[in-house]
């Protein structure tokens, strides 16, 4: 099963760029946002701005059975890149 991968960029709230894939089996960029929002809530980052200019779609790809069973289970996987806390 292929899952969509939206690149998403946002300034975090003492303005270093925080970098994360959302992945999820939904290719609806508003989904996306929403999940993209639930998770930088989880960090302290309510106020980062998420719209489909830091949110984009990227791609679709098959993704290992773990983070596929935190998608069927939560709705999304955050694959942390840049800027992102450790846990």
């Amino acid at each position: 099963m292929d899952f969509h991968v939206f690149d998403t960029y946002v300034k975090a709230n003492d303005g270093h760029t925080i970098h994360f894939d959302v992945i999820t089996d939904k290719n609806d960029s508003v989904t996306a946002i929403s999940f993209a929002k639930e998770w930088l809530k989880s960090i302290g980052e309510n106020n980062a701005k998420v719209t489909t200019e830091e949110c984009k779609f990227c791609h679709s790809e098959s993704v290992p059975e773990d983070t596929e069973i935190e998608i069927m289970t939560n709705g999304y996987f955050i694959a942390k890149m840049e800027g992102c806390p450790e846990n």
